[in-house]
């Protein structure tokens, strides 16, 4: 059998085994996927014969990584990809295909994780008012914004939404999010009342008929896509003139900022937000640093 081939087999094992342990996305999946995959392709090129995975050794993941140092790949990327490598062959010993870990012993590599360019609460009022609330599209996104900002869901969260997981008596989201974790959101009276309003004024004249639980739809009654959902807060940031770099998690970032500028504490953020590890969180630690060393100078006797 070819390289290509067992090499394919050895990443459908792998892929399993993760969905069935972790629950993960199809995403997540495919980037480990493609990680690995890159790996095995470089490999066969560098040792110009039917080399496979199972056949790396230690130096040969330390030349691949500084390969793709020297191809001036970043930094982050490089870092993914050996978190890849090491879960990859931490699996294949537990499977008892091979004997020994080649990527033991490789550090990686501690990112400096520097926090995404927010929005302020003005600027996050002036998009959340830019939609036309004439046309039910309108409506809509201005729905949609409402309740990302409220909740801090993942954009892929939010596209995702089913009237199954709303509680609107109680005002909350139950979401499922990476790894198959659930999660409670809050919602509050102001994105509750737009989701309403949605539902009842805009939501049927896009459906017209078509019969789904997805709160969100397009203009044909499909589920919306994250590429859609991107293009429209680009256009609406153009629109009002916001002049940053933004992402699709712009909004995500902007409700876990503006939480902790008034006051909330870390860990609340974390359970909100739906991280796994306080440490993914602490990007934003530099926010509440900033907020103390304010109430501090404005509260302390010697401030």
């Amino acid at each position: 059998m070819r390289a290509p081939e067992l090499n394919a087999g050895l990443l459908d094992e792998f892929s399993d085994a993760l969905w069935l342990e972790d629950g993960l996305s199809r995403n997540t999946l495919d980037s480990y996927r493609n990680d690995l995959q890159l790996f095995g392709e470089w490999l066969r090129k560098r040792n110009q014969d039917n080399s496979v995975l199972t056949d790396a050794t230690h130096s040969d993941l330390l030349e691949f990584l500084a390969s793709r140092v020297s191809a001036k790949i970043k930094a982050s990327t490089t870092s993914r990809e050996l978190s890849s490598l090491k879960r990859f062959y931490r699996f294949l010993l537990r499977q008892g295909k091979i004997t020994t870990d080649p990527s033991l012993n490789i550090e990686t590599p501690k990112l400096q994780r520097s926090l995404p360019e927010s929005l302020t609460e003005k600027e996050v009022d002036l998009l959340l008012s830019a939609p036309d609330l004439q046309h039910p599209l309108g409506l809509r996104d201005r729905a949609m914004l409402e309740v990302l900002y409220a909740s801090g869901l993942r954009v892929s969260e939010l596209i995702n939404l089913r009237y199954s997981q709303v509680g609107m008596d109680m005002g909350v989201l139950r979401v499922m999010g990476k790894g198959r974790k659930e999660r409670l959101a809050p919602l509050g009276e102001e994105s509750l009342e737009w989701l309403s309003r949605y539902t009842k004024e805009a939501r049927p004249a896009l459906l017209n008929g078509i019969v789904t639980d997805t709160i969100f739809v397009t203009a044909r009654g499909a589920a919306m896509t994250r590429q859609a959902f991107w293009y429209l807060i680009k256009r609406y940031a153009l629109i009002i003139g916001i002049d940053k770099q933004l992402s699709p998690h712009t909004l995500r970032h902007a409700f876990a900022t503006h939480l902790l500028n008034h006051g909330a504490d870390l860990r609340v953020v974390q359970l909100l937000l739906g991280h796994a590890d306080i440490s993914t969180t602490q990007i934003y630690t530099h926010i509440a640093r900033e907020r103390l060393k304010q109430l501090h100078a404005k509260h302390h006797p010697r401030g």
